[in-house]
């Protein structure tokens, strides 16, 4: 099986299609929250670019673990730092990936808040948790887009508002 080059392959799509959803990303708008609830568009946008370096994350540690302070949140004020994360990010994690084999994905991780696990996995199934997650916060991302009038590239194909994806 070649699960490590699959999954590198996907990290390597979704970093492209992410990539053009950041180059569009508006400044103006970094204080913009559809509701109350929602996490505003700045925190969200920085949120999906960290996404980029969980794989390293996951490779490297057995847990995170919120209680201990292990996950410090990003603040970030423009998009050039937005991107900037975004690709140190995205580096860090592609040279894991690299030099990973195939039995590196049958060690555990965990997501925890002190004693209370709130995430049990295997190293595959970790990082295929995080590339859902930047699926899932992407499209967040392009709902706040289109509620803003800014441009959705597109994702998998072309967008209401781009045809060339």
């Amino acid at each position: 099986m070649e699960t490590v080059l699959n999954l590198r392959k996907e990290f390597n799509q979704e970093y492209e299609t992410t990539k053009k959803f950041l180059e569009v990303y508006s400044d103006e708008q970094n204080e913009y929250r559809p509701h109350e609830k929602s996490m505003k568009m700045m925190a969200l946008a920085t949120h999906l670019a960290e996404i980029f370096g969980w794989p390293d994350y996951m490779m490297t540690t057995e847990k995170l673990d919120f209680a201990a302070g292990d996950y410090q949140p990003t603040y970030l004020n423009t998009k050039v730092e937005l991107q900037e994360k975004f690709e140190e990010d995205y580096k860090k994690s592609l040279t894991t990936f690299e030099n990973m084999k195939e039995e590196d994905l049958e060690g555990r991780w965990s997501m925890n808040m002190g004693e209370h696990v709130i995430a049990d996995f295997n190293k595959y199934e970790a990082i295929r948790h995080a590339l859902n997650q930047i699926t899932h916060h992407r499209a967040q991302l392009g709902v706040y887009y289109r509620l803003n009038d800014i441009p959705v590239p597109g994702s998998y194909g072309p967008s209401a508002d781009v045809e060339n994806f």
